[in-house]
């Protein structure tokens, strides 16, 4: 193990307390939630039960603004502006309003994977009632290709929905090669970054994307109930935002305490909209707890350092697939280091089999899940910055045990 293995290990599993009666494996499903993002939630909890502040406006307003903490810390993640960061409930929500804003004609076209996550493809099977089709995408041999993408094209299309990370395998997709081809053929990008964000970092301005949509509750240890929405600033004038609330209004003069002081307002006016990303927020009362335990994780992360992390992350997942190849295990990641994350899928047989042989480790304390889509999947391993070699010792120890 390399010093900074250690040094990582040492930093990090300090606070995550739930670590120390388990071995979890499993941060692709839902993460454990680190003690400084339960301590900022409970900060807000008391917050709320109190009210410290002199009036309620000044305790509401204080409220957005612990809120809004998040938007910076998921801009600074990605290195894209704050502006560009809409605060949502969920990657499902993300999605949802990218496919309800980008105008859209019947008869224009999508293009999916058929290894995607279910939540990928929902929103656009219901814009099928207004005429609009999706195309399919067969992965090979659990490789979602861009050339395969490129050859599906026609002059319909307008959209490609993909995951930047697979939820069953863990294959990572070159990215950088399908941002180009969309740009060269005018074709929108949305991307699923959940599987990815907060084990491999992803910078927008090095490989840019139309949308990206993140939930809080996998790989950025954040399972509250809020994730962000990255919108790129050159393509927000073009959306067709579907919510509307006061919050997505530019401020008052004076701000909202002296404009609901005000006895001239009047609600029915020509009012004027935020042009960021924040305007596809709710625009109302929000998942407070939830963005103050993203913001708290996201910190976290910052401070141990995404390509740190990652580098972690790559060592593991070195060291498990070394020790699976000497149990003679099939291994369904693919093993091209600019196509792995943080999930390694093996097998054990068939889909029975597997989930078997999943509950015997889950009898041992040892948290993993199976998963398929499209006959794709088998036991995922979710190696994250808390995990530590002995963890993976451990999981391979108790692996052989079984075989």
């Amino acid at each position: 193990m390399s010093a900074t293995q250690v040094q990582l290990d040492d930093q990090s599993r300090q606070y995550f307390p739930g670590l120390l009666d388990k071995v979890f494996l499993d941060a692709a499903c839902v993460s454990l939630a680190p003690r400084p993002a339960v301590e900022a939630v409970q900060k807000f909890l008391d917050l709320a039960m109190f009210c410290p502040l002199d009036s309620s406006t000044a305790h509401h307003i204080l409220m957005d603004e612990m809120r809004a903490a998040a938007r910076p810390a998921a801009a600074r993640l990605i290195n894209a502006h704050e502006d560009e960061i809409a605060l949502v409930e969920s990657t499902t929500h993300g999605l949802t309003l990218a496919a309800n804003s980008i105008p859209l004609e019947p008869g224009d076209r999508v293009l999916l994977s058929d290894l995607e996550f279910l939540q990928v493809a929902v929103p656009w099977i219901q814009k099928k009632k207004e005429g609009i089709e999706i195309d399919v995408i067969p992965n090979r041999n659990g490789e979602v290709l861009v050339e395969d993408f490129a050859e599906r094209l026609t002059p319909r299309t307008r959209i490609i929905n993909i995951s930047t990370v697979q939820w069953t395998n863990g294959y990572r997709l070159d990215l950088a090669a399908l941002s180009r081809l969309c740009h060269e053929r005018g074709i929108w990008l949305v991307v699923d970054a959940i599987q990815q964000l907060g084990a491999t970092p992803l910078d927008v301005r090095q490989t840019p994307v139309d949308i990206l949509a993140c939930g809080g509750h996998k790989w950025l240890n954040s399972p509250f109930g809020c994730g962000f929405l990255y919108i790129r600033r050159d393509v927000l004038p073009d959306l067709h935002p579907p919510l509307a609330g006061y919050l997505s209004i530019e401020d008052p003069p004076g701000g909202w305490g002296e404009y609901f002081q005000t006895p001239t307002t009047t609600p029915v006016k020509n009012y004027e909209f935020v042009n960021t990303a924040r305007r596809f927020e709710t625009g109302g009362t929000s998942n407070y707890p939830g963005a103050v335990g993203l913001a708290a994780s996201l910190k976290l992360i910052h401070e141990l350092g995404p390509h740190r992390i990652a580098e972690h992350i790559y060592a593991l997942t070195d060291q498990l697939l070394a020790g699976l190849d000497r149990l003679g295990l099939k291994i369904v990641t693919p093993r091209a280091r600019e196509n792995r994350s943080g999930i390694v899928t093996f097998s054990v047989g068939s889909a029975e089999e597997n989930v078997k042989f999943m509950q015997r480790l889950l009898e041992r304390k040892i948290l993993v899940s199976v998963r398929y889509t499209s006959n794709v999947g088998g036991i995922r391993i979710s190696c994250h910055f808390y995990n530590s070699q002995e963890d993976i010792d451990t999981l391979l120890s108790e692996v052989k045990k079984l075989t």
